[in-house]
């Protein structure tokens, strides 16, 4: 990354930008143009940086490093046919350098070729000073490959190469990862802990690795000599407050999720976690406090506005509990769970034509559950809607043709609608079901208990 740390680089900077203002053409050396052109790169400012290439490519028309860079800009911009036209020219002059392979096999790997690529890096590590930058680039083909054990090979050489190369150190515990083998990442990070006492990203990493393996005491401890070594570390701090989450120990979690707002800008994700074990503790005054700064820091985070619903549902709210399922609902509004407890809020607060529609639109969406389909049958029951109700229990029967539960609920509301011989057809189906269900004509259908043939049926299977 270009980030002109001296005087020198921002003079060649500005002075390119006043050129650009003043259509004057000044002349800069080709280390000034990849400057500025890596700057605009990694600026995001595409267009700069082909102005920046083209000027420099009339003054420096032979200069490899640069017709390289037009490359890069030309494999970013999908222009690959013509990048490689370009590398073929480069490596008619001099195919000596490591950088036309390179270029080369990041072509490749922008096609899904991964192997050609793989290929072509090995041409450029026959004849590369930098051995650990290659070797990064073939550990990540491999890794696209999702050939495991060859990527963690290719990345052990970059931290030979580099000891502090800590993005090599987390690709090779991917690698143990993916491969399930957690047992050799942990030897692995024990030797090179012994050459590297004070790396906290080593003991880290360690951690995670005994958390995997339920190993929670030697997880906490690699954690503890994360934080002894940078006391600013605050993935330690979160994986140590997660295993303490485990062991139940709530009360160690909090205190350091608590540290990590300290550290830094506090996260949804934090305050949800330390909601979370307010709830295990059974202080909800705590966990409504902890989720309400949840959504304050994310809006859209719709799991914390579930649980301040179930909370205040708990805590005999429910006005304020529809509110929040209301807040959830504006964030994903197709959401099965969310729709439902929408329904069950509002038939608890007597509002069941609410609890009908929120059921209904369940039931559009795609939740086929047999709980919402007799849930919605009972609210249509409720406010009078007999005949969606016996529709609804017809679609509900496509699906579960042995449901007691729906049979008994057909034969009740047949029985309104005055349909008698379905009355007797659904509800001896019933019986002959699950017999044990038959209270549910007491429960929602007493009327049910006028009819001479249901008395004379429940009598019959009342063996």
């Amino acid at each position: 990354m270009q980030d002109f740390p001296n005087d020198d680089d921002h003079l060649a900077l500005s002075k390119f930008e006043s050129m650009l203002q003043s259509n004057k053409v000044y002349f800069f050396d080709s280390e000034e143009f990849e400057g500025i052109v890596y700057y605009y790169m990694d600026s995001g400012k595409i267009n700069l940086a082909k102005k920046a290439i083209a000027l420099s490519l009339t003054q420096h028309p032979t200069s490899v490093s640069l017709k390289l860079i037009k490359v890069e800009l030309l494999i970013f911009e999908d222009r690959l046919k013509e990048a490689e036209k370009l590398l073929q020219s480069l490596e008619s002059i001099d195919p000596t350098f490591d950088e036309i392979y390179i270029q080369r096999a990041a072509i490749f790997s922008k096609s899904d070729n991964h192997n050609e690529a793989i290929i072509e890096l090995n041409k450029a590590l026959k004849i590369t000073n930098d051995l650990g930058d290659v070797h990064a680039l073939l550990g990540m083909e491999y890794l696209f490959l999702e050939q495991f054990d060859t990527a963690r090979k290719s990345f052990e050489i970059c931290l030979e190469d580099d000891v502090e190369d800590y993005a090599a150190l987390y690709n090779i515990i991917y690698c143990f990862d993916m491969l399930d083998s957690h047992t050799d990442a942990i030897e692995f990070l024990n030797n090179y802990i012994d050459e590297n006492p004070y790396c906290e990203v080593a003991w880290h990493q360690l951690g995670r690795q005994f958390t995997t393996l339920e190993k929670y005491n030697e997880a906490i401890r690699a954690y503890d000599y994360a934080i002894l070594i940078d006391e600013y570390f605050i993935g330690a701090y979160l994986e140590k407050a997660k295993v303490f989450e485990i062991q139940k120990k709530y009360e160690d979690a909090i205190l350091n999720y608590i540290i990590t707002l300290k550290l830094d800008d506090p996260t949804a994700f934090t305050y949800l976690q330390i909601a979370n074990c307010y709830e295990k503790l059974e202080n909800n005054k705590m966990a409504i406090k902890y989720y309400h700064n949840a959504v304050v820091e994310d809006p859209m985070l719709d799991k914390a506005w579930l649980l301040l619903t179930n909370l205040y549902l708990e805590d005999g709210n429910p006005q304020k509990a529809l509110y929040f399922i209301q807040k959830a609902l504006e964030v994903d509004g197709e959401n099965y769970d969310f729709l439902n407890q929408f329904a069950e809020i509002n038939i608890h607060l007597n509002l069941f034509e609410e609890a009908s529609k929120a059921f209904q639109k369940s039931i559009q969406l795609g939740d086929k559950r047999l709980e919402v389909y007799l849930a919605f049958t009972d609210t249509l029951h409720f406010i009078g809607d007999y005949d969606d109700a016996l529709q609804n229990l017809f679609e509900a029967e496509k699906i579960y043709t042995e449901s007691a539960e729906i049979y008994y609920r057909l034969g009740g509301i047949c029985n309104l609608l005055r349909k008698n011989d379905a009355v007797i057809l659904y509800v001896e189906k019933a019986l002959k079901l699950d017999y044990s269900y038959r209270n549910i004509i007491e429960e929602l259908y007493p009327e049910m208990y006028k009819n001479d043939a249901v008395i004379k049926l429940l009598k019959k299977f009342n063996v």
